[in-house]
Formats: structure tokens, sequence, C-alpha cells
């Protein structure tokens, strides 16, 4: 009769595959249940219009992931990642040809915001550069795992970072600075008004600094890959094609770790109601073209960067958000882009791009957005229709059936509103157990929350090998 397992990973997504990397290296048997036929998640690469183009249907661009305490641990460059950074982060164009830019240089940054903003750009950023390290460790992180490194720098960044981007935009004065602000906050997928928005912005702003956003080559699945075979090379097994619907159908293990939505981990392990007051968020409509040359962008950043934010002003910024949030149809949405064959050619026919875009919808939506995504793009890139080849059109339904994680759509697994922005799934000293002693949840429905950067999978590995050395070994390894 073979002997138990020590931990069961329902999921293969990033998280998933870090919390069993960090649990087989410390020499617990280890399986990694995964529905699709590949592991990735949310970090897949594709051919999703024509031959030859190669596209990620959700991440593309990784600012927390080349920057991840997690994925630092892990010799992933051995197992083939390999970050490749554009010539700029991040462009966001204004409609007179003009944009803000987001780089690795403070002062390049700062003065492209125009002279009555640089100084106060400066004076933001300037506690937390070269810092990046211990901030990274305190704040993608829980407080129940002990005191943060710095307590100085983690207490002066938490003041800011709680804060809404509208509220810590104040000290700056004109639109450049306001609207690339709003744009990087606008990742939480919340209105710009929202708790802890700032840090958002903050934490986005940082990781260009220190150390770009950058994306991998061959594309976002080349981390899924390489965390695979760093879990194999460690002895643990990976099952694709494997649904599990209840947990009585996986093997006998001392603890479950679920890279899943809430709602999917009380429904397989029949957890009844616990999460019944964890509220999704509202979604995305994404399109990935295959482009027959560059997006002929007015602005000349836009050219070079990998990131293009497509807003322009603060203020439509938040009215995009405002109303997918808020359940209404999209009108005048506010984009993020990516252009990730400029930096890896690789990724597309000679000659050729893939561009990835999206803009945010209501929860569940089956409208169809592509014609007011494309007319934004045609305002800051005449011209944009005449070089589509092809498009994949994804609206949210089309999102929760490529991923069960992202519930009618959401990316974020889990709404950034009220106290849900800072505690999620739910009030819990430890958010990764769960009411069964055995099943733990690691996925970004978990603090510190969505990107590809491992931090939830790793906590939630932390809590489970103290549980099971407390316990004693299981005598398989």
């Amino acid at each position: 009769m073979p002997s138990m397992l020590d931990a069961v990973v329902v999921g293969a997504g990033p998280n998933g595959l870090t919390a069993a990397a960090e649990l087989a290296r410390r020499g617990f048997a280890v399986e990694v249940f995964e529905a699709g036929e590949t592991v990735g998640g949310g970090a897949r690469t594709e051919e999703l219009t024509l031959p030859g183009f190669r596209h990620d249907p959700c991440s593309a661009v990784h600012p927390l992931g080349i920057g991840s305490p997690a994925f630092g641990a892990m010799p992933l460059a051995k197992h083939g990642l390999e970050w490749l950074q554009p010539p700029l982060a991040l462009a966001h164009p204004f409609p007179d040809g003009s944009a803000a830019v987001l780089t690795r240089s403070v002062g390049e940054t700062a003065m492209s915001l125009g002279p009555q903003d640089a100084g106060a750009y400066r004076r933001l950023l300037a506690p937390f550069i070269g810092h990046w390290d211990t901030l990274a460790q305190d704040f993608l992180r829980t407080p129940w795992d002990g005191l943060p490194r710095d307590p100085y720098r983690w207490a002066r960044f938490g003041f800011d970072a709680i804060q809404p981007a509208t509220l810590l935009s104040r000290r700056f004065r004109g639109e450049k600075a306001k609207g690339i602000f709003a744009g990087l906050a606008a990742h939480a997928i919340a209105p710009t008004s929202g708790l802890a928005t700032g840090g958002i912005a903050l934490l986005f702003a940082l990781a260009a600094h220190e150390n770009g956003w950058p994306v991998p080559r061959g594309g976002s699945q080349a981390i899924s890959d390489a965390l695979a075979s760093y879990l194999r090379e460690q002895g643990g097994i990976i099952r694709t094609g494997t649904e599990v619907r209840r947990l009585d159908e996986l093997p006998p293990a001392r603890a479950y770790i679920f890279d899943t939505s809430p709602t999917a981990l009380a429904r397989i392990a029949g957890l009844g109601n616990a999460y019944r007051d964890y509220r999704y968020g509202a979604s995305c409509f994404k399109i990935d073209y295959a482009l027959s040359g560059p997006v002929p962008w007015t602005a000349e950043e836009a050219r070079r960067a990998g990131t293009v934010h497509i807003g322009p002003t603060a203020g439509e910024i938040d009215t995009a958000l405002r109303a997918a949030v808020t359940g209404r149809d999209p009108s005048v949405p506010f984009l993020i882009t990516a252009q990730p064959s400029l930096t890896d050619p690789s990724r597309a026919p000679e000659g050729k791009q893939v561009f990835w875009v999206y803009g945010h919808v209501p929860a569940g939506w089956e409208g169809d957005a592509t014609d007011v995504i494309e007319r934004q793009l045609e305002r800051f890139a005449p011209g944009f229709r005449d070089i589509v080849l092809a498009r994949a059109v994804t609206g949210p339904p089309q999102l929760a059936v490529r991923n069960a994680n992202y519930v009618d759509g959401d990316i974020a697994c889990g709404a950034f509103s009220g106290l849900q922005t800072v505690i999620r799934p739910r009030l819990a000293r430890v958010p990764y157990a769960t009411a069964h002693p055995s099943v733990y949840i690691c996925s970004s429905a978990t603090p510190p929350g969505p990107g590809v950067h491992g931090m939830s999978g790793h906590h939630a590995a932390k809590a489970v090998w103290r549980r099971l050395r407390e316990s004693g070994p299981s005598g398989r390894r």
C-alpha cells in the first residue's frame, strides 16, 4: 500500500506551482493536479490568432515577477526563464502626441511629467528607492508572519499605500503626473478613489525603477514551465488533464492546497458557506492581435514601450473603472496594452507583431467591446485597424471558461473594495488556512493578491510546512 503524500496541490498556476516547489525542496512528497492539458493558469502562451503568433491569453508583463522574493529563491534561470527588458517600461500617451513615461530612471520618469511635478514625483519615491528587497518582503506578506524586516520603511510606505490614488496624487499639479499615476492604480480594477489604490500605483512605479517591467523570452508560459521543471527536479509530480470535483477524488495526503477561487474551494472541499461573503469584482474585455507591423502610435515614446496605458486623464480613467464596477457598458474604456514582440521578436513572424489589450467591463458582461476599444486605440494610433491581420476576442464569459479562477471574468479573483482590499479571502490570523484542518488556499484570492509573483503560494506553503513539521514526518521521503 503506497505511503500517504505530504501535500496535494490543486491547480498548476504560478501560485500552485510555487507552493508545490517550496514544499518539495524541503523534502515533502508533493503531487499537483491540474484540470488543463498544460500548466500555467494565468501565465500561459498560445497561438490564438495565426500560426507563428505567440500570444499571452492572460498576463503578459511581469514587474512583480522579476522582483518576487519567492521566484528569486528558486534557480528559475537554470530552468529556462529569461527576462527581457523593453527600452521603456511604460508609456502613457496624451492627445497632443506627448507622453509620460516610466523607466528604470527616476529622473527620466520625473522629467517626463513636466517641470511642475518632477520634484513631487522624486520626493514621493525617494524614501523607498534602493529598498525593493525589504519592501517586497514586507508588503508581499501577511501580518501573521512575524515583524517586518524594515519597520520604519514599512510604516512609511504603508501610510502612503493605504490612501486612495486620488488622494495621494493631490501632490501633483499637472495632468501628466495625475494620469500616469491613475493608470498605475487602475491595475487594481477598482475606482482610483478606493482604499489602497495609491499603494498599487506606488508598488508598480517602484518595481519599474528597481527591476523594470520585463517580459519572459517566449512568453508568460516560460514562467510556468520553469516552475514546473524545478518542481519535477525536486521530486514533485504534476498530473495535467485531471479535473478535481471532490476532495475524496484526490489521493490521501496530510495537506491539500488549492490554487482556486474560494468558491471552487468551498464546493470541492465541502466547506459550505465558508466564503459566502467573499465578493468578486469587475471583468475585462481582452483582445489579442496579430499585426502586420508595429502599432502606429502618435507618441514616439509609445513605440519603444513594453506597456502602453491609454486613458489619458485621471478623470477618464476613474470614469471608465467606475462604469465597469457599477455594471455599465463601456463607452470610452481605459486600456492596458502590451507589445511583447517589440522586446522578444520570437513571438511573431519576422516583421510582424503580437499586441495585447484589455479594457474593463462589468462582471459577466456578454457584449462586444471590440469597436469601443479600437476607437480608443485609433485616438492615439491612427491607422491601427489597417495593420490588423487577425484578432482573438475574449469577453468575461470566455475568460471564466479559460480559467476557472476568473469567476464571471474577474481576473483578480476577488474585488478590491472596502475591507476586502486588505483582508482576503476572510478575516483570519492565517488567511491560507480554512475550516478544514488539512485544507489550505493559495490562489490570488489570498494575500498579497493578484499578479504573477508566486507569493500567495509561498506563504501558503510556509503555513503548511509549519503544520507538517509539527505533526512529524510521513515516512515516505
